[in-house]
């Protein structure tokens, strides 16, 4: 504890005698301050014991010494200490009435004791309880080191609730909350997810103070609480809350600080760990790809759980963001840490491992270049956050942005149906085959079972095939754009009377003969035969892609 009044006043050495405020000694003294000056409040900073012998002062002017007295009081001068023996043989009465009006302490400083002693008995003091508070803070972080190498982050946040006499916990990328200590702390941790998710919108390292509402009935809400992100990157990946009664000390202090770096390094692996981990990751849907799952599970273990087992869905996404930044990328520093800020592929990943961690999922996240490859499993959480995430995305994108459009924050993915390991080849290409047809559609998110479902006239809107069905039909436009003919209707009309003359005829209001003259212009000027079915097939696709909407 720092010095008090109360603690000088007990000081055998001192001699202090209380002559008023008796109820107000337990008041912390963060410095005694020596000035005859006649109005020394410009010069204090709150917390002073000031030291006066009244050299300048009217100490026996009662309206004087209570204007003098306010003024101290106001600045937050803690007590006044008078010697007496010097100007005066005791404190004036005047002076005595208007600190016990104002309440401010008032102590009688025998002329045997130098106000020298006093400030050195307040310095000392105030020296011992720094080395307390630091010899305090290396215990805590011995102890929370020690409970973090024996249990792990659980341990560690017992420990640390402990040294601050509160709670403390621990919330993920998502801001759900991970673990308490106590265990009775888990609702009060819960109702701070939305400042967890607003301190992560902030660089890091980022902190704030959140104080509930003084509600009688809930006393839960009158805690202070100290956010803290945790992480070496700017985006932080999880966060920690100190909820306390009151503001934090020196050694409460320096176990909070402790408790940050140990999260740190149990939450963040390093950059050589990191990278380790991707490149099994790499790996083992190489072997799933070509065709080897009993080697897959060799190479991975139990690190995947049972998801090489059971049914899973591959997933394949990429960014128009993620191309540029790989076209441009420079040598990154070594402690460089990847973000999310700006980058559709990490934010997405950032979800789906989320969602897999909170369900207690295994999850297989394969960076490709530009695009993202993920394995997880069929039916659970993590497949699901990646469906509401891109039915988010899509429903924030405004009606006229296009994804063909060089929008820099899109993301298009592609879902295959569910599958398992013998098949995992054919689940890439399913949703190789998803993204194409979303890329097309301006979808951020197709599944294959909804293409297979679907029509694959929506699959003709490319600039590819209407360029080829532009060049196709160009020199039937042009010959009935002279006004010998339409060629191109009966065409249409031919082709969806599946060749039947009497039935296209009726449709375009001619006779038969009149329809089999103008098909074998068609077939002279295209030079192709309309008995060769493939021709049919192209000339209706082509009639089908430049079809007006």
């Amino acid at each position: 504890m720092p010095p008090t009044l109360a603690s000088l006043v007990h000081h055998s050495a001192l001699k202090l005698t209380v002559r008023a405020g008796e109820d107000r000694l337990d008041v912390p003294v963060r410095w005694a301050h020596v000035s005859e000056l006649a109005d020394p409040v410009p010069y204090m900073e709150g917390g002073e014991l000031l030291l006066i012998t009244a050299l300048k002062l009217d100490a026996e002017d009662p309206e004087a010494m209570h204007r003098y007295v306010k003024r101290l009081a106001g600045a937050g001068v803690v007590g006044l200490g008078f010697a007496v023996g010097v100007n005066y043989d005791d404190i004036p009465q005047a002076l005595v009435a208007a600190a016990r009006q104002e309440g401010l302490p008032l102590l009688e400083v025998p002329r045997r004791t130098p106000f020298l002693a006093i400030s050195k008995a307040v310095s000392a003091a105030i020296a011992a309880d720094q080395y307390r508070a630091v010899t305090a803070g290396f215990a805590a972080q011995r102890e929370l080191t020690r409970r973090t190498l024996a249990d792990g982050p659980e341990g560690l946040l017992a420990a640390l609730a402990a040294q601050v006499d509160g709670w403390a916990a621990l919330y993920d990328a998502s801001g759900a909350v991970v673990a308490t200590a106590p265990e009775w702390a888990g609702r009060r941790a819960a109702r701070l997810t939305a400042d967890v998710q607003r301190l992560r919108e902030r660089p890091a390292p980022a902190s704030s103070v959140v104080g509930g509402a003084q509600n009688p009935e809930q006393p839960e809400n009158a805690d202070r609480v100290e956010l803290h992100s945790l992480g070496t990157s700017r985006r932080p990946r999880s966060a920690l809350a100190v909820g306390t009664a009151a503001a934090l000390g020196t050694a409460e202090r320096y176990a909070v600080h402790s408790a940050i770096a140990l999260l740190t390094l149990t939450t963040e692996r390093s950059r050589s760990l990191h990278e380790a981990g991707l490149r099994i990751d790499a790996a083992v849907l190489r072997m799933l790809l070509a065709g080897e799952p009993d080697h897959a599970r060799t190479v991975a273990g139990d690190l995947y759980g049972g998801l090489l087992d059971a049914p899973f869905r591959m997933l394949v996404a990429e960014s128009p963001a993620a191309r540029n930044r790989a076209a441009a990328a420079q040598p990154a520093a070594a402690d460089a840490a990847p973000e999310t800020g700006g980058d559709p592929l990490g934010a997405l990943v950032e979800v789906v491992e989320s969602a897999a961690a909170r369900a207690g999922e295994a999850v297989l996240a394969v960076p490709e270049g530009e695009r993202l490859v993920v394995l997880a499993t069929d039916g659970g959480a993590a497949v699901a956050a990646c469906v509401e995430h891109a039915s988010a995305l899509e429903a924030a994108r405004p009606a006229s942005e296009s994804l063909a459009g060089g929008d820099e924050e899109s993301l298009v993915v592609g879902l295959s149906a569910p599958s398992g390991p013998i098949a995992a080849s054919a689940a890439y290409k399913q949703a190789q085959q998803a993204l194409s047809v979303a890329r097309r559609r301006g979808r951020v998110c197709v599944e294959h079972e909804h293409v297979a479902a679907g029509s694959v006239l929506p699959l003709l809107a490319d600039d590819a095939v209407r360029a080829f069905a532009d060049g196709l039909l160009r020199a039937l436009r042009d010959h009935d754009a002279t006004g010998r003919g339409d060629l191109v209707a009966s065409v249409r009309a031919w082709l969806s009377r599946h060749g039947q003359w009497d039935a296209a005829a009726a449709d375009l209001g001619v006779h038969r003969h009149t329809l089999r003259y103008r098909m074998r212009r068609v077939e002279e000027i295209l030079g192709r035969s309309l008995d060769d079915p493939d021709v049919r097939m192209e000339l209706w696709l082509a009639l089908k892609a430049t079809a007006p909407d």
